[in-house]
């Protein structure tokens, strides 16, 4: 039976019988004929207006008022009233269903007339219905303006009322529907008045199928019934079915009621408990006090206390036992544990500073200058926001270790991030309270490490950061990293505003272009190049063999090298642009020196090539010499790579064909199109450079780039491709040691490129005398020491013209070829 519906004895024009729409749907408060006489004989037409009915079921006999608030709806009640007809209900299968099509309504109705409209305040209507007889719809012939379908009459076949089996089935539906009301809190005990004072079988059966707990689709099933006398067993079945499920409901009920019972019980002994713990001064009652004597003693701001104070009082109203009482008891630890205004005083001795950054690390001259710069204006001024340094650059430069040696230097605190394959924003922002295992963020956990407000933060591999499905880190690092934001810091977990304005944060990346746009703009660029040989060998005599002696016992006089052995190992055995590999390198030989050591065999003290070879094997890599001087078609170009300089030769040679131009070596789309700029440059000067015009006419050109399971992109090899084609088509040959890099253009123009310092590294290395470069490169060869680019000349062209006359031997004049018009 519905909740809440009192069955009353009310007229038709009752207005009382207006029932609610409650979600869009209808609720039916069903008024059933009397006496046991058949239902009303009509004339059923052969086509109906069909209502669609949300969730109820009209059967024959039943005065139903229901609500109609659809347009299509109300246009039909006010057609059949305005008529005077009757109209088919028939209930459609998913009641969210807005506009249904034919074929979300069931087949099975009952044809009914309108008694009477009832105008609703909301603009809907309140339609009472007289259902006539069931009806099943064999086709829809109209869908608008409302539906219209073909319909056959169904009558309910009708029982002898004298029949003993009909007699028992009406007392046991009787009976259990009282049972279902007697179990059941949510039924209205005026539900078995009325039941128990129908006297009609017919309408008892049909009050009891419209009016008890029924699904849609049992209400369904009972209206397509054969007959009455079916219909009254499938209801006997569905409501023993229901007086089952209620029974079981009970059940489960007051086992929950009794496990409440306990719990309740369990609080009371747990209270008192709690008592005679406080009484011995060892309950939780202890530890809050403990906390409320160190919240007085914090350094904090006057919000913080406020909130640390109402969260204490929380937990005092909590039962220890409960979930969340161990939840808040950390949150408050960590507030507790947080430096908040705490800070160490920066060491602001400039001279010691500077010594202490000379003493850990050799060269990165830029970072250093930046940060005495930054201690210069904190001693001048008093306070300074911490800039945000980021340091970029191949690996095994120093990056990371450079912060801990800046934390020594200023006297700070340090701590490391490493975001490298970090893709849950909650790593940086932490979690909120409300979810199980909640934790602040990384930047809140790091600062609680190291115990001040004020520390030095290297934020690692900030270009690894990924996007995924929890967030973008890289987003939630945005207000980490700028100056004017995060003064005010928001993390979930402790969900108050943090000052991160006094921690210096320096984060490291390989490379840049894989760094936000907008995060990258926050932050201080500051380039770490590789380190040519000249510093490589001065790092591992004044670092790595001083660090590697210590950590194997080694006395200083049991293990030295020499430059040019160490100048061995790293040409032999590294190809890097930092020293990470060559500290590898070094530690094996310092272990095998130790085992010499350790069996008592007194080697000698230096380590020497021979001694190299026997340790570290066969060399690992072949020096990249210079190898193709005085070719036809083969050009020395530098390339940078992400661990620094190296050389790469452009080749190129003709064969008979049509003009085609291949391109091979597992080239980038910009390289392929320097190589297109460069051939059609040629082609447009073939006058001035002495080509015979037939010759690209009858010759296909290759441009190869060696190496092809490389893969090689950019504009900086324009001009070795200008000078290989022009080799190869005028047989000049390539003057010996020379190497060159530059983009060039249509107009012949020269262009600048970067990574100069490595690709020089890589020339020296190759044995390369003279350099062609751009004349806007030249700002970058004075960047560089002096002793560094000793031994090389270096030539500033700005047009190809200019190139070809340096690299380009002369042809013999008995080669010359005669350009015709």
């Amino acid at each position: 039976m519905s909740k809440k519906d009192k069955i009353e004895t009310v007229e038709v024009d009752d207005v009382n019988l207006v029932p609610e729409l409650l979600d869009g749907k209808h609720r039916v408060i069903p008024i059933v004929t009397g006496g046991d006489e058949p239902v009303e004989e009509v004339e059923v037409p052969e086509i109906l207006p069909i209502l669609t009915l949300r969730s109820s079921v009209l059967f024959p006999g039943a005065i139903t008022p229901i609500t109609v608030g659809r347009d299509k709806s109300i246009s039909l009640v006010r057609a059949v009233n305005a008529e005077g007809g009757l109209l088919g209900a028939v209930l459609q299968r998913e009641s969210e269903v807005e506009d249904p099509s034919p074929d979300d309504m069931y087949k099975v109705g009952t044809a009914a007339r309108i008694i009477k409209i009832l105008e609703m305040p909301n603009g809907n209507l309140t339609v009472i219905l007289n259902g006539l007889e069931k009806i099943e719809i064999t086709e829809y012939v109209a869908t608008e303006p409302y539906f219209k379908a073909r319909v056959v009459a169904l009558r309910d076949s009708t029982p002898d009322l004298k029949s003993i089996e009909f007699e028992a089935l009406v007392d046991s539906i009787r009976d259990v529907a009282l049972g279902i009301i007697n179990i059941s809190p949510s039924m209205p005990k005026e539900a078995a008045f009325a039941i128990k004072n129908i006297d009609s079988k017919r309408g008892f059966i049909n009050f009891i199928c419209s009016n008890m707990e029924l699904t849609d689709e049992d209400r369904q099933s009972l209206l397509e019934a054969p007959g009455l006398l079916a219909r009254a067993r499938k209801l006997l079945e569905i409501l023993i079915r229901e007086q089952q499920l209620a029974e079981l409901k009970n059940q489960i009920q007051e086992r929950v009621k009794q496990e409440i019972d306990k719990q309740q019980r369990d609080y009371y002994l747990q209270q008192q408990m709690r008592t005679i713990q406080d009484e011995l001064g060892d309950g939780p009652d202890a530890d809050i006090e403990k906390m409320r004597e160190e919240a007085g003693k914090k350094n904090w701001p006057k919000e913080v206390g406020e909130t640390f104070e109402k969260e204490l009082q929380k937990v005092e109203r909590l039962n220890p036992a409960v979930a969340e009482y161990s939840v808040q008891m950390t949150y408050l630890q960590l507030l507790l544990e947080l430096p908040w205004n705490d800070v160490t005083k920066d060491n602001l001795d400039l001279k010691q500073a500077r010594e202490q950054l000379d003493h850990d690390h050799f060269g990165l001259d830029e970072v250093k200058e930046r940060i005495l710069e930054h201690l210069a204006v904190i001693k001048l001024k008093g306070d300074l926001k911490s800039p945000i340094l980021c340091l970029y650059g191949p690996p095994g430069v120093g990056k990371t270790s450079l912060g801990k040696s800046v934390a020594t230097a200023l006297g700070r605190k340090f701590g490391r991030i490493s975001l490298g394959g970090l893709h849950d924003e909650s790593e940086i922002r932490g979690h909120r309270r409300t979810y199980i295992g909640a934790m602040p963020g990384r930047i809140i956990q790091t600062i609680k490490r190291c115990g001040s407000s004020n520390p030095v933060i290297i934020l690692d591999e900030v270009d690894k950061v990924t996007v995924s499905n929890h967030g973008d880190p890289s987003s939630a690092l945005l207000e980490v990293l700028d100056p004017e934001q995060n003064t005010t810091f928001h993390d979930n977990y402790i969900d108050m505003e943090y000052d991160l304005s006094k921690v210096l944060f320096i984060a490291t990346a390989n490379n840049v272009g894989n760094i936000a746009p907008a995060l990258r703009d926050r932050m201080e660029m500051i380039n770490i190049p590789g380190y040519l040989i000249e510093e490589k060998v001065r790092i591992a005599q004044d670092h790595l063999l001083p660090k590697l002696r210590e950590a194997h016992g080694i006395k200083p006089d049991e293990l030295t090298m020499s430059d040019a052995v160490i100048e061995q190992v790293i040409s032999d055995y590294t190809r890097e642009a930092g020293v990470r590999s060559l500290d590898k390198h070094l530690a094996k030989i310092a272990r095998a020196r130790a085992k010499q050591i350790a069996f008592d065999e007194e080697p000698r003290p230096e380590i020497t090539a021979e001694d190299v070879a026997k340790i570290l094997g066969m060399p690992k890599f072949l020096r990249e010499e210079y190898e193709v001087g005085g070719m036809t078609g083969v050009v020395t170009g530098l390339a940078w790579t992400e661990v620094g300089g190296d050389i790469l030769y452009i080749e190129s040679c003709l064969t008979p064909g049509k003009g085609r131009i291949s391109l091979t070596g597992n080239l980038g789309d910009v390289m392929k199109e320097s190589a297109t700029i460069a051939h059609e440059w040629v082609m447009a000067h073939y006058k001035e450079l002495g080509i015979d015009p037939k010759m690209f006419e009858t010759n296909d050109i290759n441009i190869h780039v060696p190496e092809g399971a490389i893969p090689k992109d950019g504009p900086s090899a324009g001009i070795t491709m200008v000078t290989s084609i022009v080799s190869t088509y005028t047989g000049r040959k390539v003057k010996e040691r020379i190497a060159m890099t530059g983009e060039t253009t249509l107009r012949g123009r020269v262009m600048p490129v970067g990574g100069v310092r490595e690709k020089i590294l890589a020339a020296k290395r190759a044995g390369i005398t003279e350099l062609i470069l751009s004349d806007e490169n030249r700002k970058d060869i004075a960047e560089i020491k002096p002793e560094y680019v000793e031994g090389l000349t270096f030539h500033y062209v700005r047009t190809n013209d200019e190139v070809l006359a340096l690299a380009l031997e002369p042809k013999p004049a008995s080669d010359a070829t005669t350009v015709k018009e």
